[in-house]
Parts: structure tokens; sequence; C-alpha cells
């Protein structure tokens, strides 16, 4: 079995002076940085939670590593099943619901459109989504489902 780790360096840059002296006190804002990596992601809490609309928040962060994690799945299948797709985009949503202790996400939906070669097989390429869901390992990690509404076109 072969183990894989990952490192991030997160900085909170929220203080505005009196740290976390009361609720309202501090900024939710805060940097993700990667070893090897030219840019730096800054982020804050959902905008229902006090943080920046015009930063990324976790949820999207979530949503997103499951939308990538299906990309390269589904790419790496239709590239040893002779599936040619020559455009992928996901419009992904994530559901959250909020409850006495927390707040949780309940369901992540993506919906990759592709258009795959007229030469390719589009029975295939449909069902390679499922098998993508499979080999996705963050899909494998969560708690909650990912649901798969794939759109097909053929085109050159």
């Amino acid at each position: 079995m072969k183990t894989h780790h990952y490192s991030i360096n997160l900085n909170w840059t929220g203080n505005r002076g009196a740290g976390t002296s009361a609720y309202n006190a501090y900024g939710r804002d805060h940097a993700i940085a990667a070893p090897d990596k030219t840019v730096t992601l800054e982020l804050s809490s959902d905008p229902h939670f006090r943080g920046d609309k015009t930063r990324y928040n976790p949820e999207e962060l979530l949503v997103a590593s499951l939308s990538s994690c299906h990309l390269l799945s589904y790419l790496h299948l239709c590239a040893i099943n002779n599936v040619v797709v020559t455009a992928y985009e996901d419009n992904a949503t994530g559901t959250m619901i909020e409850d006495e202790i927390s707040a949780r996400i309940t369901e992540v939906t993506l919906r990759p459109k592709v258009s795959i070669t007229p030469t390719s097989d589009p029975a295939k390429a449909i069902e390679l989504h499922e098998e993508a869901s499979k080999l996705c390992f963050i899909a494998r990690s969560v708690n909650f489902p990912v649901h798969h509404e794939p759109t097909l076109t053929s085109g050159n």
C-alpha cells in the first residue's frame, strides 16, 4: 500500500487588533499556501458566517475538490477506453444545512458537460462517469452522496 502526504500552510489574517476578544471582533480571512505552489489562496468563511464574499470559502473548496477529482478520474478513464474528450465543464453545487450543533454538507451534485469526438462511443462516455466516481479518492472520503448529472455532446 502506498501512502501519500500533503501539507499546506494556513495563516489567519483576520486579527483586527483585539484578536478573538468577541465574536464580532475578528475577521475570518486567512490564506493557504503550499510548497512549490506559486499562488496563495485567499479565503474567508461563507458570508452567512461573517466572511468576505469576495474570497473562496472552505465549502466552495470542498465542492471544487470533488469536481476536480472527478474530472481527473474521468479523463484518465476516457484516455484508456478510447473516448476522446475535447471539452469538459462542470457546474457543481453543494448543499449545507445548519442544525443545533453546527453545519454540514449533505450532498454535492456534479454536472459535467462533456464534448467527445464523433468517433467516440457516447454510451461508453456516459458510463465512465460512474466508474470515475468510484475512482475519485475525495468522493470516497466524504460521508455524503456525490451525485452526477452528466450531459454529452459530440463535436470535433
